[in-house]
C-alpha cells in the first residue's frame, strides 16, 4: 500500500510503542470525539487482523491459517465486592474476568466454511470470503454508540512480494492476465504472496493487567510454539492497560527476511462501514463520524524503540481516503475510483526524491496556511525538501504537469501518493519541523491538524468545483 513498496523494507527490524489518544472533529469550536473509546481507556477493548497481499487482497489462505482476518474482542467483568485497593481516592479493582466475545474456532475460519452472512456464491472465492469474514467479527465486536456503532481497531499486515505470473492483481483496477517481468518488486518464486502465519495471544488478565497479542511470519515453516525467528520475517502487536487505569498501549515489532523482504504493519482507525483507504469492500473499524477537512484533529503518544534502516520509511500517520477523479465519491467501481494517501515519513535516513533537479517527483504546487500556491518549477520559494515523493492516479487523462503515475498493481483501484517529511513549513499544523523530530529517543504526543494539512495538499481533480467529501471514505494509521 502506498510507496512504501517502492522503497524496500530490507531486513529491518524496527520496533514501537503507540498510544492513539483523540480523533476529534471540530465543530463551531467545540471538539466532538470522532472515533469509538476516544483515549483508548476503556478496559474492554476491541481489536481486528487483516492480511493483505501485494494488491491488498488474500489470493490464497496460509495453510491451517483459515481467512486472514481474526479479532480478539472482549469486555471486563469485575467483583467489586472482593480484591480491591485505594488509587487516588477511588475504589480500584485488581482483578476480574474478560468476557470474549471472538472464539478461536471463529478466527480460524477459512473457505468453504460456512458463517452468518456468507452465501453460498461466495464462500469458496477467497479474497470476497475475506471481506464477509471482518463483517461477521465486526457484528461480535460491535459496541452500540452515539451517533454509530463501532467495531474494532484495525492491525493490518501486507506482504509487498509480488509474483506477475500469479494473475492476481489488477492494473489500475483492470483485470490483466500473467506477465514474464521481473519487475522492481520481490518475488523468490511461486507462492511468494503467500499470507503470514497467525498466532494469537488471545488477550488474558494478570494481577490487574489485561495484556494480549498477535504474531507472527510470512515464513510458512514458522512455528508459534517456538521463540527464535533467526533469519525469518517476523511480526508482533501486543496490548497492555491496567484495569481502570491510564489507556491501552500498544506495542509493535516487525523484521523482514531474505524471503520476505518488504513488510507494512499498519494500526489502523478505518470507517466503521463502507470503503476505507486501499480496501475496496464494506468495512469495519473505529471512526463513528467519518472527519472531513478541515475540521480534524489526531492526538496520539508515540515513542520509537528502534529504526529499521535507510531502506525502511515510518509513517507519523497515513491518511487514506477515496473519490474519483471528477471529485464525486468512491462507489466501489475499481477502474474509476482512486484511492488517495498522504503520508508523512519521520525517519530521518529517507531522502527527499522532490528536488529543484528532480521536479516531476514533486506535486505541480504547494499551498501555504495562507492558501497561497508556490509552482514547484519556483526554485526560489518551492520547499523541495518538505517533499520525498508524489505520484499521480494511473488513470488520470488530463495530467497538465509532467509526474511520475503510482504504481499500478499495488492496489485494488487506482492511487494516488503525496509523502511528505519533517519541515518548518509543516509546523503550522503540529508536524515534525526536521529531521529526527519524533524518532528513536524522542518519544512525544502529537496533536496533529490533519484536516487543515489534507485540504491544503495538492490532488489530482478534473473537476474544479472544491472537494467536499475529500476524507469521507478514510483510514488513519501508524505504520511500522
Amino acid at each position: 500500500m502506498g510507496i512504501a513498496i517502492m522503497e524496500k523494507k530490507q531486513h529491518s527490524h524496527s520496533t514501537f510503542l503507540f498510544l492513539l489518544v483523540f480523533l476529534t472533529i471540530t465543530r463551531a469550536q467545540s471538539h466532538v470525539p470522532a472515533v469509538g473509546d476516544p483515549g483508548m481507556k476503556r478496559d474492554g477493548l476491541r481489536v481486528g487482523f487483516e492480511g493483505w497481499n501485494f494488491c491488498n487482497e488474500v489470493g490464497q489462505e496460509a495453510p491451517l491459517m483459515g481467512s486472514p482476518r481474526a479479532a480478539d474482542c472482549f469486555d471486563l467483568s469485575v467483583d467489586c465486592s472482593k480484591n480491591l485497593f485505594l488509587f487516588s481516592s477511588l475504589v480500584i479493582p485488581d482483578s476480574g474476568k474478560l468476557i470474549h466475545k471472538v472464539t478461536e474456532a471463529d478466527n480460524k475460519l477459512g473457505v468453504g466454511q460456512p458463517f452468518d452472512g456468507v452465501g453460498p456464491q461466495d464462500i469458496n472465492n477467497t479474497d470476497i470470503y475475506a471481506a464477509k469474514k471482518e463483517l461477521y467479527l465486526g457484528s461480535l465486536c460491535e459496541v452500540k454508540d452515539t451517533p454509530n456503532p463501532w467495531q474494532f481497531w484495525m492491525i493490518m499486515l501486507k506482504n509487498g512480494n509480488y509474483d506477475t505470473m500469479s494473475g492476481l492483481c489488477p492494473q489500475n483496477g483492470k483485470k490483466v492476465p500473467p506477465f514474464d517481468s521481473p519487475g522492481r518488486f520481490p518475488c523468490f518464486g511461486k507462492g511468494c504472496m503467500n499470507q503470514p502465519i497467525l498466532c494469537h495471544q488471545q488477550t488474558q488478565i494478570k494481577e490487574g493487567t489485561m495484556s494480549g497479542g498477535f504474531s507472527g511470519s510470512y515464513d510458512l515453516g514458522f512455528d508459534c510454539d517456538d521463540d527464535g525467528y533467526d533469519g525469518l520475517s517476523y511480526y508482533e502487536v501486543i496490548w497492555e492497560k491496567k484495569v481502570s487505569v491510564g489507556s491501552w498501549v500498544f506495542k509493535h515489532k516487525l523484521k523482514t527476511s531474505k524471503k520476505y523482504p518488504w513488510l507494512m504493519l499498519y494500526l489502523r482507525a478505518d470507517a466503521t462501514k463502507g470503503f476505507s483507504g486501499g480496501y475496496h469492500y464494506d468495512t469495519r473499524g473505529m471512526l463513528k463520524i467519518l472527519p472531513e477537512s478541515p475540521n480534524f484533529k489526531v492526538r496520539f503518544t508515540l515513542d520509537i524503540k528502534l529504526g529499521g534502516g535507510a531502506k525502511s520509511q515510518f509513517y507519523l500517520l497515513d491518511i487514506g481516503s477515496c473519490w474519483k477523479n471528477n471529485g464525486t465519491p468512491c462507489d466501489g467501481d475499481v477502474l474509476s475510483d482512486v484511492t488517495r494517501y498522504s503520508e508523512m515519513i519521520i525517519n530521518p535516513e529517507t531522502p527527499a526524491w522532490c528536488s529543484p533537479t528532480g521536479q516531476r517527483n514533486c506535486p505541480p504546487y504547494h499551498i501555504t496556511p495562507e492558501d497561497r500556491k508556490i509552482y514547484r518549477n519556483d526554485t526560489d520559494n518551492f520547499p523541495y525538501s518538505a517533499y520525498h515523493y508524489y505520484c499521480a492516479p494511473g488513470n488520470a487523462k488530463h495530467l497538465e504537469h509532467e509526474v511520475d503515475t503510482c504504481d499500478p498493481y499495488s492496489n485494488p483501484q487506482a492511487q494516488e501518493i503525496v509523502q511528505l517529511l519533517p519541515h518548518p513549513i509543516w509546523g503550522e499544523y503540529g508536524y515534525p519541523t526536521k529531521k529526527g523530530d519524533g524518532w528513536v529517543g524522542d518519544a512525544r504526543t502529537w496533536e496533529l491538524e490533519v484536516g487543515a494539512l489534507s485540504s491544503r495538499l495538492y490532488f489530482y481533480q478534473v473537476s474544479k468545483k472544491k472537494i467536499k467529501t475529500q476524507m469521507q471514505l478514510f483510514s488513519c494509521e501508524i505504520d511500522n
